[in-house]
């Protein structure tokens, strides 16, 4: 074990005018903190010679403070290692007064939060992120070019310079977002140069950020019902009032929307491949979409997370490429087609709106982090992104049709299947009555990863189901799970006979084994 070579030095308060002795005003404090819990056995402690230092006082009263402490069993010495605290030191001897304060302090007065963040859920670890069968939005890790990305990450660490450790533009680093910018002009025929690109650290950002820039507390918006969760919670800390439109198999239903408000301020939408539905907006929704936006002086935000994907046809074009009136905020994020962890997206602006995201940015967090940007504007150079989705592409197109087979094989024509044509997810609906939250509580305890469909409507569920994720289900884990979640749903609906194959989807009947790929 390698010498510690330096602790952090707890606060002590030497008194030289005190009746106490420096050694014993060293003991006490060094022994109040570890009785109280705060610092733990194991935790390094200074040396004598840096604590010396660091109070300003000779090195004899702070030698015979550490031997007194040695001796009583509260410090131990390693032999090359440094000085610790004993992990000998019995927990009963031990209090925690933090964790006593903690709840002490709910007593002791009012203690007020906003609003606004009591209205947001507590996370629920039940929705489909964790590792395992049906997971929502993560890729094929395993399939991923590590060898690749760690070697550009190595060199733009050794090679970096002062300039890296500088703060940098609130946009980004130039060279990334041309990479960016060239990447969206070719692959989703976006209208943009790279003056109007802003890195950010994820599309959740980029949504935080265009509400902040666009809306005001009591703006009217519209959302998709059902839709994209996190959205929801990002309006709901700007303080907006949203307004649920329907999608149906054309996507949001514009005229719905103006029936319900014609004078939002903003439309948050997913042309592409809308989140859960998986419905692509048709072209006279688009264009019916951008006629309101300009007629009603409102914006849209286009939420682009997946649209790469997509396995009957070449990919979607944009909203943003066919609007006229830079009336669209474009976002988009890297962690679908690369890691989850990367938190790396962007946002393509209106030129007349540049200056306003980037004070808003400014305001947050400053500027994004250099290193990513770096690596990632050479992966796009050296074609490393291109050939990822291509391969990636094909790999998910493949675990999406082992899915499919699956759910056929073991439900027959019991559920119905939506949105499978494009993305690395569908949707499973469920009878009325079959309790999709409690199922997928259970699920989450067996690592598999049901996201509850009724948990995408801000309003009443109208339909229950499951988001199953399959870009990271290798295609011969696919039939194991739907089993795996053919019982669980035959123990939450003992009267659905899914087990004998008999439950049925509400809606008219359909052949045996049809899959019907529509919205609601």
């Amino acid at each position: 074990m390698g010498r510690v070579a330096s602790a952090f030095s707890p606060v002590i308060r030497t008194e030289r005018g005190s009746r106490t002795p420096l050694h014993k005003q060293i003991y006490d404090t060094f022994r109040a903190l570890i009785v109280e819990g705060k610092v733990r056995p194991g935790e390094p402690v200074p040396s004598t010679r840096a604590l010396a230092q660091e109070l300003a006082i000779s090195r004899i009263p702070v030698l015979n403070a550490y031997a007194q402490l040695l001796a009583e069993g509260y410090f131990e010495s390693r032999a090359g290692s440094g000085t610790f605290v004993s992990l000998a030191v019995p927990e009963q001897m031990i209090s925690v007064p933090a964790r006593g304060r903690r709840e002490g302090t709910a007593r002791s007065g009012p203690r007020p939060v906003s609003q606004r963040s009591i209205m947001l859920p507590p996370h629920d670890p039940s929705r489909g992120f964790g590792p395992g069968a049906f997971s929502v939005g993560q890729p094929a890790l395993d399939h991923f070019p590590l060898r690749v990305w760690s070697k550009l990450v190595a060199r733009h660490t050794s090679n970096a310079g002062p300039a890296a450790l500088r703060y940098s533009d609130p946009m980004g680093r130039p060279e990334f977002r041309e990479a960016i910018a060239n990447y969206l002009r070719t692959a989703r025929a976006v209208d943009c140069d790279a003056s109007q690109v802003m890195v950010v650290s994820g599309s959740q950002q980029a949504l935080e950020i265009s509400a902040r820039v666009l809306l005001d507390p009591d703006s009217q918006v519209w959302i998709e019902e059902p839709g994209y969760w996190l959205l929801r919670h990002a309006l709901i800390l700007a303080g907006c009032r949203m307004v649920p439109v329907p999608v149906d198999a054309e996507g949001l239903d514009v005229a719905a929307g103006i029936r319900l408000c014609r004078r939002a301020r903003a439309a948050f939408v997913i042309p592409s491949h809308q989140f859960p539905m998986g419905v692509t907006m048709s072209a006279s929704r688009r264009l019916q979409l951008l006629e309101w936006a300009q007629s009603s002086g409102a914006w849209i935000i286009e939420d682009d997370y997946d649209s790469e994907y997509r396995y009957g046809s070449l990919p979607v074009a944009s909203l943003q490429g066919l609007d006229r009136h830079a009336r669209v905020i474009y976002i988009g994020t890297f962690s679908k087609t690369l890691f989850p962890s990367l938190r790396l997206g962007y946002v393509v602006i209106p030129p007349d709106l540049v200056e306003r995201f980037k004070a808003v940015r400014f305001a947050t967090d400053i500027c994004p982090p250099y290193l990513h940007q770096a690596v990632m504007a050479e992966f796009i150079s050296q074609g490393h992104l291109s050939r990822h989705i291509r391969k990636t592409r094909m790999l998910y197109r493949a675990r999406r049709r082992a899915l499919v087979d699956a759910i056929r094989s073991e439900f027959g024509d019991a559920l119905e299947i939506t949105g499978c044509e494009a993305g690395m997810h569908l949707v499973v609906l469920l009878p009325r009555g079959v309790p999709d939250r409690e199922i997928a509580a259970r699920a989450a305890q067996e690592k598999l990863w049901l996201w509850p469909l009724s948990t995408a409507y801000a309003g009443k569920a109208v339909r229950q189901g499951f988001i199953l994720g399959f870009a990271s289900t290798a295609e011969e884990e696919m039939l194991p799970a739907v089993r795996r979640l053919k019982a669980l749903i035959g123990k939450g609906t003992p009267n659905h006979g899914v087990n004998d194959g008999t439950m049925r989807a509400e809606g008219p009947p359909r052949g045996r084994n049809r899959v019907k790929m529509t919205g609601l």
